[in-house]
């Protein structure tokens, strides 16, 4: 009987789990290496669209996430008091998105990886990979496997190391995430998803995201340029100023947020030699579409498929790239657009050319959910 092939991945963020279920169930011995002493995410909330939740429902971390995340009966948009869109989601005839905090669904994962036996060291940072796959660890621990993959994110040593060619771009906003109590905002409308614009004197958004029945989370968009507004902790009243009906939850934020701005990186190519890098170490992308970990874990899972059906590990690289790169620069590029426009303050447009990853039945899933 063969060895099972093995691989060495970097970062257990959604990537990296992702990567490691889906190559485990197809077989292989992984192990996943984690810079943090704990296995935790950042505490903010993500959006899941219908592509994420079936690739959730393939790995077998479905039914965790379910249990606990926010589906809104609707997603609208409000930009100086006027509604500018409104879609029904989450009922017969529309669109699924769900929304959760990020431990949850990372927790949903991690639960998955380690119900199929993927091993995960903590404290372990990679320092870089070789084409012939080498994993290299600050340690000074070079680790061989078949297939390396570099799942650790927008600061990728992995990718850094082999010197990927690439282009970078940092946009003029960027996003403060917070969680905080829903306070009084509960019920009807208040448990839509409402994607809140100021646009007269200063220009300013809060994607108002239910998370749950007692927890909120708040995208707040703001320029660099106005320090006022994009400053940590957040000062209630510069917001409350241009959303004074959110000034219930404004009010409790405390000194929790961080600000970070959006940006966009765009890889030649996906793979180099033995090395593959998944989601934002390869395509990082502003939120603008709420589809980063749905590209993610899509591209991560399409990358285990690609290995089941051909013959090498550089012919699955190949085919992988072949078949996937082809929505997620789409996708990344429109995210890229909402993101220099602002054009979203006119409203969500449910067409094909904004939400045609979140429409996409991934490679390797199935139409039908688990029972």
């Amino acid at each position: 009987m063969s060895k099972p092939r093995h691989a060495e991945i970097a970062g257990a963020g959604f990537a990296g789990l992702a990567s490691a279920i889906a190559l485990r169930q197809r077989g292989w011995t992984v192990r996943v290496h984690e810079s943090s002493p704990e296995l935790r995410a950042f505490g903010a909330g993500i959006f899941i669209w219908d592509n994420g939740l079936h690739v959730l429902d393939t790995l077998g971390a479905y039914r965790d996430v379910i249990d606990g995340a926010f589906a809104a009966p609707a997603y609208e948009t409000r930009t100086d008091g006027e509604r500018k869109s409104f879609q029904r989601v989450n009922s017969p005839g529309n669109l699924r998105v769900l929304t959760m905090t990020r431990q949850h669904l990372y927790q949903a994962m991690l639960n998955a990886a380690l119900r199929v036996g993927v091993e995960i060291r903590t404290d372990s940072a990679a320092a870089g990979a070789t084409p012939e796959g080498e994993l290299l660890l600050a340690g000074g621990e070079r680790l061989a496997a078949d297939l390396v993959i570099g799942a650790d994110g927008v600061k990728s040593k992995v990718r850094e190391s082999l010197g990927f060619p690439m282009d970078r771009h940092i946009y003029k906003d960027g996003l403060i995430r917070v969680l905080c109590e829903r306070a009084t905002l509960k019920g009807g409308e208040w448990d839509h998803v409402i994607d809140f614009w100021h646009t007269r004197g200063r220009t300013l958004r809060i994607l108002y995201t239910p998370c749950g029945e007692n927890l909120l989370y708040m995208a707040m968009m703001a320029p660099l340029n106005d320090p006022e507004a994009s400053s940590i902790p957040v000062k209630p009243d510069v917001w409350a100023q241009c959303f004074p009906q959110l000034r219930p939850v404004l009010e409790i934020l405390g000194d929790s947020g961080r600000y970070d701005l959006y940006e966009k990186t765009v890889l030649r190519s996906w793979a180099q030699g033995r090395v593959a890098v998944v989601g934002d170490s390869a395509h990082a992308m502003p939120p603008t579409l709420a589809q980063g970990a749905g590209c993610a874990i899509m591209n991560a899972l399409g990358l285990a498929v690609a290995m089941d059906e051909t013959d090498t590990v550089e012919e699955g690289l190949a085919l992988w790239q072949q078949r996937e790169r082809p929505l997620t620069d789409h996708t990344q590029h429109r995210a890229a657009e909402l993101a220099e426009s602002r054009e979203l303050a006119g409203g969500m447009s449910w067409d094909d050319v904004g939400l045609r990853a979140a429409r996409h039945l991934p490679t390797g899933t199935s139409a039908a959910f688990s029972a």
